[in-house]
């Protein structure tokens, strides 16, 4: 007879990680399914929210690169605003390869099973039993955990075929020197038609990306990158770039299936303003090991309350980043303006990428600022 485990997650990304690290801490029989090697390149501006730290009984320090405290904003590279971000916690920067792995380890620590280069190739459901099929032959399970991304197939192997989400793009590139970058945040609006480029520092050097998150634009995101690097002084045409697509939340929907459940960029939790996915990541990645772990015990009703749940936690704030992000990009000289550099605005959006405040609480009076901006010229 097979062995069943009580859960297997496919993808070991922040929501796989999150999810199997409190799934084996209540002593469930957890597999974790990685088809990379530990630890891989995943490109990735590497923010994340200190707010995570309270889900987690472990210190994150080992992989926090550095630490943003300031934040500077540039508009087309010119026209700069510098502020302190002012937040109790200054903004966690982390080299995703490195933190990835951590999390997992820690997953394993308490007794999760990882298996790494081993892709999950299929799945179906009967008689109450997932089997996933891969290389190494078939694997069993009782509950099922898609967190394989963006790119992922398991959604639709969990008959997840038209998930609400709206596609944008980025690319990214490393730099490693033994300078030691500063503590500032870099985001510059508009070079790119409805996104922008950032630069994040790190303990070793800095990530450089470019993305677009709303709609579709004929523009060469390379060449964009690469003269957002030479601002910095740096020949980003040497250095690896990797592009990536990025599913951003568009609507709320169901994120469960029988016996399964989506976390993750698979369950399309990405911020449509700020496309921040590691935090909304881990957060369904722990509400899924919850779900999952109620529902090994019989509560079946968990796994329907699991998206409710997600829907009322990051729905609910996600509407108002979709209504920022579309103003903004409707008009972003004028947002820029009235928005991005009134005196309020560096230390709000801080708050809420640390976990302080709630989109909710803050982003209709910016709102309110961009629809005056905006209608006024």
């Amino acid at each position: 007879m097979p062995f069943i485990h009580d859960c297997i997650i496919i993808g070991a990304g922040p929501a796989g990680g999150a999810a199997s690290y409190h799934l084996a801490k209540r002593g469930r029989l957890v597999l974790v399914l990685e088809k990379a090697r530990l630890p891989r390149v995943k490109p990735c501006g590497g923010g994340v929210s200190p707010e995570i730290a309270g889900w987690f009984d472990f210190d994150f320090s080992p992989v926090i690169d550095a630490k943003a405290t300031r934040v500077r904003y540039t508009f087309r590279g010119e026209d700069p605003m510098e502020a302190e971000m002012g937040t109790v916690e200054p903004l966690w920067m982390v080299r995703r390869d490195a933190f990835d792995a951590f999390l997992v380890q820690q997953a394993v620590a308490v007794g999760a099973e990882l298996r790494e280069g081993c892709a999950a190739l299929g799945a179906h459901f009967q008689n109450g039993i997932w089997t996933v099929d891969t290389a190494e032959g078939p694997l069993q399970c009782r509950f099922l955990l898609a967190a394989d991304g963006a790119k992922g197939p398991a959604a639709k192997w969990l008959g997840f075929t038209h998930r609400k989400h709206r596609v944008a793009g980025a690319i990214e590139a490393e730099i490693r020197t033994h300078a030691e970058p500063d503590d500032i945040v870099h985001l510059d609006f508009d070079t790119v038609i409805n996104g922008y480029a950032w630069n994040f520092p790190k303990a070793d050097g800095w990530s450089f990306g470019v993305g677009i998150f709303r709609g579709r634009q004929n523009q060469d995101l390379r060449k964009v990158l690469a003269d957002y690097g030479r601002r910095f002084g740096f020949d980003l045409s040497e250095c690896s770039v990797e592009a990536h697509p990025v599913l951003l939340w568009d609507g709320d929907q169901d994120l469960h299936a029988q016996q399964a459940l989506l976390a993750g960029e698979a369950a399309c939790v990405v911020d449509p303003f700020t496309a921040e996915g590691i935090r909304p990541a881990m957060f369904t990645g722990v509400k899924a090991a919850e779900a999952v772990d109620a529902a090994l015990g019989g509560d079946m009703a968990a796994l329907p309350r699991y998206s409710e749940l997600v829907k009322r936690e990051v729905g609910s704030e996600m509407v108002w980043a979709r209504r920022l992000a579309i103003l903004f990009h409707r008009a972003p000289e004028t947002a820029y303006r009235v928005g991005v550099k009134h005196p309020a605005a560096a230390p709000h959006m801080a708050r809420i990428l640390t976990g302080e405040a709630r989109y909710s609480q803050l982003a209709g009076r910016a709102i309110r600022r961009l629809m005056q901006g905006i209608v006024g010229g």
